[in-house]
C-alpha cells in the first residue's frame, strides 16, 4: 500500500467515536502520527494517547497541526473548524468510510451489514479466524469481549468489517464476502424513505467482487428482499437462517437458562453441532452467519465450534455489568425496537423465574420519531421500566415525541420518567427487590446508570 493513499500524519474529527477510533488504532499499529479531537475524554480517546496519539478535548482550528490528511466523521458539521482549518490550509479532508477503504484496499474484505447484529456477527468471525490462526485485520462497531478490543492490524490478508450503512458509508466496500444479517428501516433522518435505504442495501450487494458471496438471511425479508433484487446480476449468492430451507440453517434447536444448541446444515447436510451462550434466535442466525462465512474460507469445523462455544460477545451486548443485593444489572445496546424485542425474549429465556427491570434511554428524537408506534409496544415482557431523558446527539426535540412523552404512550409495563443517571438509579432502586435483573437500554450512555445503582444497592 502506497504512503500517497494513507500518509504518515493524519487528524481524525471525531476521534472517540467507535469506528474513528478504530481507524487511529491502526494507524498507529502502521506506524503513522495521529492526533484528533472530540468533545470529551473517553476509554476509547485514553487507550489511544497510551498508543501515542495526540488527543484533544473540544474542536478548535489550532488542533490542526502539520498532518497530511484530515479525516472526519460524518456526524461533524461542515463548519466545524478544524475541517474549515484544513479546506483553508488545502489539507485534503476525507470521510471515516473512504479512509476505511484505503486502510483495508489490500485485503480479501469480510463485510458485515444490517439493521442489527452487526457488532455480533463481525466480532464472531473475526474471533473464529483468530482463533484459526488466520491473524485477520478487523474494524468493528463495539468492543470485542473475545478479542480484547475493536481493531487490529492482524497481519493476514483477510479483514472483517463491520458495514455501517449511515450516510451509505458501506458502499466504499468492495468486499469478496458480504453479509446482510436483516435491513429494517433505520437512520430515515438520513434515508427519508424505507424504499430509500433498502436501495442502499441493493447498492452495498452489487459491491461484492466477481466470484465473491452474498450472505442473506433468509428469515428476514427485507434481506430476502434485497437478495433476490441483485440474484440476476452474477452475484454467489447464499441464504442461512432457522426457518423453511436454507443453504445455512440452524435446526434442532434447543434453549436453557446458560444458552442454545443446534445443529448447523449445510446443503441439506449436517455439518456438525453448536453451542452458543445467549438463548435466542438472533445470536443464533449471527452465529450461523459467523460458522458460514468461516468454513467458507478454510477454517475447519472443530475450529468454529470450540471458537463459537468460547464466544462471549460484544460490549454492551447482553453483558453483565454486577450484582449487589441479590439483584443483576445488565447492559444492552438495543436502541430499535427489534433489537429491544429480542434483548427482552432473550432475558426471559435466560432468567425464566426472575423479575425483569428495563432503564431505557432512547437515542435521538427522529428515531424516536418515525418509529413511535414501535416504541410504544416494544416492552411486553418487562415488569416495569424507566425511561430516560433522551440522548438528543446533534438533534432539536420534536413536539410530542419526548421521553415523558414516551412515558406517557406506554401501555405495558408501567412506565416512569427519569429526567438524569442519577435519578434513574434512584427509581430502579426504589423498584429492585432481591432476586430482579435490572437492563439498561439504549446506545447512548445509559451504561452509565448501572454503576450508579449497583453502589445505591451496596
Amino acid at each position: 500500500m502506497s504512503d500517497a493513499t494513507i500518509p504518515g500524519r493524519v487528524h481524525l474529527v471525531g476521534i472517540g467515536g467507535m469506528h474513528m477510533s478504530a481507524i487511529g488504532q491502526l494507524l498507529l499499529e502502521r506506524g503513522g502520527q495521529v492526533s484528533g479531537s472530540d468533545m470529551r475524554p473517553s476509554a476509547l480517546t485514553e487507550k489511544l494517547a497510551a498508543m501515542g496519539a495526540t488527543v484533544f478535548e473540544g474542536h478548535a482550528a489550532e488542533n490542526v497541526g502539520a498532518v497530511d490528511l484530515v479525516v472526519t466523521t460524518a456526524a461533524a458539521a461542515d463548519d466545524n473548524p478544524e475541517i474549515a482549518e484544513a479546506r483553508r490550509r488545502g489539507i485534503p479532508v476525507i470521510l471515516r468510510a473512504e479512509m476505511v477503504a484505503r486502510l483495508i484496499a489490500d485485503k480479501r474484505v469480510i463485510a458485515v451489514a444490517g439493521a442489527h447484529g452487526k457488532t455480533t456477527t463481525s466480532s464472531l468471525i473475526a474471533f473464529i479466524l483468530r482463533e484459526a490462526g488466520l491473524r485477520p485485520m478487523y474494524l468493528l462497531g463495539g468492543e470485542s469481549l473475545d478479542l480484547g478490543g475493536h481493531a487490529a492490524w492482524g497481519g493476514g490478508d483477510l479483514c472483517v468489517v463491520e458495514a455501517d450503512e449511515y450516510k451509505r458509508a458501506f458502499h466504499e466496500y468492495a468486499p469478496e464476502i458480504a453479509v446482510i444479517t436483516n435491513v429494517e428501516p433505520d437512520h430515515l433522518d438520513y434515508y427519508g424513505t424505507a424504499a430509500a435505504y433498502h436501495e442502499a442495501f441493493v447498492v452495498f450487494a452489487g459491491k461484492v467482487k466477481p466470484g465473491g458471496l452474498l450472505l442473506a438471511c433468509w428469515d428476514d425479508a427485507g434481506a430476502r428482499a434485497v437478495s433476490e433484487a441483485v440474484e440476476d446480476s452474477g452475484i454467489r449468492e447464499e441464504t442461512y437462517g432457522i426457518d423453511g430451507t436454507r443453504f445455512w440453517q440452524a435446526t434442532a434447536i434447543t434453549k436453557d437458562d446458560t444458552g442454545a444448541t443446534f445443529t448447523l446444515r449445510r446443503g441439506g447436510g449436517p455439518v456438525g453441532e453448536l453451542r452458543v451462550s445467549v438463548p435466542a434466535d438472533h445470536f443464533v442466525r449471527n452465529a450461523t452467519a459467523a460458522a458460514a462465512v468461516a468454513l467458507t474460507v478454510g477454517v475447519d469445523f472443530a475450529t468454529v465450534q470450540r471458537s463459537v462455544a468460547a464466544f462471549r460477545g460484544a460490549r454492551r451486548r447482553f453483558e453483565t455489568v454486577g450484582e449487589a443485593g441479590g439483584v443483576l444489572v445488565m447492559d444492552d445496546y438495543a436502541h430499535h425496537p427489534t433489537e429491544v424485542r429480542a434483548t427482552i425474549a432473550a432475558a426471559r429465556t435466560r432468567f425464566p423465574e426472575r423479575r425483569l427491570i428495563g432503564i431505557y434511554q432512547p437515542h435521538t428524537y427522529s428515531r424516536i420519531g418515525y418509529l413511535w408506534e414501535e416504541w410504544t409496544r416494544c416492552w411486553e415482557g418487562l415488569d416495569e421500566l424507566v425511561v430516560l431523558e433522551t440522548y438528543a446527539a446533534r438533534e432539536q426535540p420534536l413536539p410530542g415525541r419526548s421521553a415523558r412523552d414516551l412515558v406517557e404512550a406506554i401501555v405495558t409495563p408501567r412506565a416512569l420518567y427519569a429526567a438524569d443517571f442519577d435519578h434513574a438509579a434512584r427509581q430502579a432502586r426504589a423498584l429492585a427487590r432481591p432476586g430482579d435483573v435490572v437492563f439498561t437500554i439504549g446506545a447512548g450512555d445509559v451504561v452509565e446508570v448501572g454503576p450508579k445503582l449497583l453502589e445505591l444497592l451496596r
